[in-house]
């Protein structure tokens, strides 16, 4: 009888102790979220993510087994590892809480790298289908253990000449530290094939739809914070962002007076880029920032916290084209490489000890 009784209160503590643990490790969870004094947003052109399957509905015959590319699943395959690889590098090692992404052809794409290539279940996916021809879209990648996710938005762009472009991404996440609302705009503005000057009103176009947008937004709330990151296929110094959205560069030691700032200003000036044509840097991908977001309450930029992310494995290392991102393919010849533009991050803190 004693052994029974035994036996049995030797079982009740090891349960207990389990459950104990158990326990243990999900506050630990819990608390290493609550406990994080910053958050990292990237943005990433990730350059012609598509599947191998021929839509009718898009103009995606290049991206299939048949063409002259023969792009495969094994092609696909090991381009979702390298892009992977990259995200996992990003923030130290942690990868970004929040990914601006581009060049994306479906949703299931996005799914498919994060739980299959980057293997982190705590991130999440916000995504809308565009009318773009090739059906190449924005997305965005979110930690949900930070964020939870208010809103889903895509934005048209009506364009002259019967032009079609994709639409900017608008994705509401409220921080679940803080309790903010934060307002994402993903962009990916029309391209300069047709020539820089003759292209550039479509892109002007896009600027100002984007600022209706934002300027409804901070007409409900003046200080709500709005991040607006991607592709923009313009300089900081061009008229659609310098003018129309009127995104200034950042003063980090004094007072900064204005609606929009450009946190990609500073290096611009230095003559770096995410994006080497012929023998010029382009910083074509940039992160726009509202003044709320810079005035030292609650959430704030990090000054100084901009960076173009080059881990050496993905920058090409000799010839012509030395010191610039490696791209999937140059002209048809399959390289397997990551993309043809670095990605971008940035640093924001939180204020008031939160």
């Amino acid at each position: 009888m004693r052994k029974i009784i035994l036996i049995f209160l030797t079982s009740m503590l090891f349960l207990t102790i389990t459950n104990c643990n158990e326990k243990g490790i999900k506050n630990n969870s819990t608390s290493n979220t609550i406990s994080q004094t910053s958050f990292f947003v990237a943005n990433w052109n990730m350059e012609n993510l598509f599947d191998t399957v021929d839509d009718p509905n898009k103009d995606d015959e290049w991206f299939t087994p048949s063409s002259q590319i023969n792009w495969n699943e094994e092609k696909l395959e090991h381009k979702l590892a390298n892009l992977a690889r990259v995200i996992k590098y990003m923030n130290n090692g942690k990868g970004p809480d929040i990914l601006g992404v581009e060049e994306i052809e479906h949703e299931d794409l996005l799914t498919t790298l994060i739980n299959k290539y980057i293997k982190k279940n705590s991130y999440d996916v916000a995504y809308a289908e565009s009318p773009d021809k090739r059906g190449i879209d924005n997305g965005l990648i979110f930690n949900r253990e930070l964020f939870d996710l208010s809103l889903v938005e895509p934005i048209r762009i009506n364009l002259t000449d019967n032009k079609i472009t994709r639409d900017i991404l608008l994705v509401k996440l409220k921080n679940r530290k803080t309790n903010e609302d934060f307002y994402v705009f993903v962009n990916h503005w029309p391209s300069r094939r047709a020539g820089l000057k003759k292209s550039e009103k479509y892109r002007i176009k896009a600027a100002e739809t984007l600022l209706d947008k934002v300027n409804e937004i901070l007409g409900n709330d003046s200080l709500a914070n709005i991040i607006i990151l991607g592709d923009f296929n313009d300089l900081p110094s061009n008229n659609s962002v310098s003018k129309i959205l009127n995104a200034k560069k950042i003063n980090c030691n004094a007072k900064n007076d204005g609606i929009l700032f450009n946190t990609a200003y500073k290096l611009f000036q230095k003559g770096q880029g995410t994006y080497k044509y012929k023998d010029h840097w382009n910083m074509l991908d940039q992160l726009i920032i509202s003044r709320s977001l810079l005035d030292k309450k609650n959430t704030d930029y990090k000054c100084n916290s901009f960076k173009i992310i080059k881990p050496s494995f993905m920058v090409t290392k000799t010839g012509k084209y030395k010191g610039t991102a490696r791209p999937t393919f140059g002209g048809r010849k399959y390289i397997g490489g990551y993309s043809d533009h670095f990605p971008i991050g940035v640093e924001f803190y939180y204020n008031n000890g939160n």
